[in-house]
């Protein structure tokens, strides 16, 4: 059967980019970024960004486009005969899984939010209502069993239609709707009155202010962020990769779609940060600045009703984004593995999707009472280390071994294949610092996210 491709590179690029954007962008990195001092942060994060993502984000492309397969087959149609490189491919479905048996249930949150603003729920209440109400939502199963199943049987639906007619289609118009409700947004709240304050605390750098929380801790945290954001090491995006044809160099779209999601990244600090100011809120304050401190912000805005919507409906888009695609990624598995259409592919993964996703679910509920981080951490918070701390790291450095190891598909086939293409090539420079440098960073993150949890 011949392989799908996108119609245009544009598609490309916005779906690509759609799995980059997810909720580490518009949640974590503003208030990552309001706690390790502001602008000082974010350009340190966009240096490793570029040392660090971009390389890596290339070889997943790479190993994609080389292969033609998603990464349950990649693997073993590039690596040497009789190693074991395949194993990897097991290891990235597993993560896959995972990530998406809690970031449906983060979908659904956002998605019910977005009904809740615009149904005026909010209004009314003051902060401790607005924070009732949250832990209200998470303490029922039933509504939010309900948008989680929402948010699968849409996804796989847009799916289910194809990669252009469904997947590129749909990601086109809600990328184009989340960067136009961004820029509204980021407008509505830098022109707020006690706005310039948490402005300048974005845009303007203070490493004195940066260098308060520790050297080693703010460059740990801009490496994590940056390693992090574009999800890497799961093959999520190398799936992307078998879809595109061979005219484009595979670093000149790294870098555009790394551009994309440092775009969205930074608009988001746009909203939140002069919001933060006007209203004498800490925008380092966690996940919980989206779903309690934000609402009340919106409460006491002018037009605060219409504001949270459209703020809510751009983090749905941002999350359901991410979710299409990696779904994309599932379906593609059992299509190389077992041969299966797309139909048979979508039905059997609904129902598989929604059954190990209730986990997450009852952990904030009926399993409350399972703990397994320590006291207060839930069965999500399990799941999200498992993939943010473990499969990502390993991963991405088993794909950067496999792409410069002469005992894996080995630097020069990889450069090959990379450097096909009009566009920007690899500096010739750059192979002593992949061999050698890069993974004992991608070890070091590894390493230092353990100790930072446990220790």
């Amino acid at each position: 059967m011949e392989r799908e491709k996108f119609s245009s590179r544009l598609g490309f690029l916005l779906i690509s980019a759609g799995c980059a954007i997810g909720l580490g962008n518009v949640w974590r990195f503003p208030y990552i970024t309001g706690k390790y001092g502001g602008a000082a942060f974010v350009l340190v994060y966009l240096f490793f960004l570029v040392i660090m993502g971009l390389p890596i984000m290339a070889m997943e492309f790479a190993v994609g486009r080389a292969s033609q397969k998603s990464c349950a087959s990649s693997f073993k149609i590039l690596e040497p005969k009789g190693s074991y490189w395949h194993i990897n491919g097991y290891v990235g479905m597993l993560g896959n899984y995972l990530l998406m048996m809690f970031y449906t249930t983060i979908g659904g949150w956002m998605l019910s939010y977005f009904v809740k603003m615009v149904r005026g729920e909010f209004e009314g209440l003051d902060a401790q209502g607005v924070s009732d109400a949250f832990n209200g939502m998470l303490s029922q199963p039933g509504p939010m069993i309900f948008w989680m199943i929402l948010v699968v049987v849409f996804s796989f639906g847009v799916c289910s239609m194809g990669l252009q007619k469904g997947v590129e289609r749909v990601n086109k118009f809600m990328m184009t709707c989340l960067l136009l409700i961004m820029a509204v947004l980021a407008v509505r709240s830098c022109l707020l009155d006690g706005a310039a304050e948490g402005l300048a605390f974005y845009l303007k750098p203070d490493f004195g202010k940066m260098m308060e929380s520790g050297f080693g801790e703010v460059v740990f945290a801009a490496m994590g962020q940056a390693f992090f954001t574009l999800s890497l090491g799961i093959g999520a995006l190398a799936i992307f990769g078998s879809y595109i044809g061979k005219d484009r160099s595979l670093m000149g779209e790294s870098i555009n779609v790394a551009v994309l999601d440092t775009m969205v990244a930074f608009m988001a600090g746009l909203i939140i940060f002069p919001a933060c100011s006007a209203f004498g809120i800490n925008p380092g304050e966690g996940p919980g600045l989206i779903f309690v401190t934000l609402p009340n912000v919106f409460n006491h805005m002018a037009g605060g009703r219409v504001w949270g919507s459209l703020f809510f409906i751009f983090m749905t888009f941002a999350a359901l984004t991410t979710i299409i695609a990696v779904f994309e990624n599932i379906l593609s598995f059992a299509k190389d593995l077992w041969g299966w259409s797309r139909k048979k592919a979508t039905l059997v993964n609904i129902v598989l999707i929604i059954v190990l996703s209730l986990p997450a679910v009852f952990g904030y509920n009926l399993l409350s009472f399972i703990q397994p981080l320590g006291d207060g951490s839930t069965i999500l918070d399990l799941e999200d280390f498992i993939v943010s701390n473990n499969i990502l790291p390993l991963g991405s450095l088993v794909y950067l071994l496999f792409c410069v190891n002469r005992y894996g598909w080995g630097w020069d086939n990889f450069i090959r294949e990379a450097d096909t293409g009009n566009g920007i090539k690899f500096p010739k420079w750059a192979r002593g610092y992949v061999t050698y440098l890069l993974p004992l960073i991608v070890l070091y993150i590894f390493v230092q996210g353990y100790i930072a949890k446990f220790f």
